[in-house]
């Protein structure tokens, strides 16, 4: 006999995994702007896009941390722990892409 599909559990979602994915989806969601915008004109763009790089940089560190860092809490919900790290690490992936790209080509 098959029981029905329901599991009740008091685990909530962390905190800090939630906030590790909403700064990883602004990081790659400004990187993906900045990447399209430098690619319609040609290289010729604004100082700020590198502001924006650099900054995309930092969320993704920051994010990076607060994803491992909500691994540490007890009978939790870890799926936006290991989103939030998985977006993060792929912001820093294609950053640094573009910067060994700049230095070598």
């Amino acid at each position: 006999m098959k029981k029905n599909g329901y599991m009740f559990t008091n685990k909530e979602h962390t905190l800090k995994g939630i906030m590790a994915t909403i700064l990883g989806v602004i990081s790659l969601a400004s990187l993906v702007y900045v990447i399209a915008n430098s690619y319609t004109k040609a290289g010729d763009v604004p100082l700020q896009y590198g502001a924006v790089a650099f900054l995309t940089m930092i969320f993704a560190f920051v994010g990076i941390v607060l994803g491992v860092m909500s691994k540490s809490d007890r009978d939790k919900f870890y799926f936006f722990s290991y989103l939030g790290i998985v977006l993060n690490v792929l912001v820093l992936a294609a950053l640094s892409v573009i910067l060994y790209a700049g230095a070598y080509a």
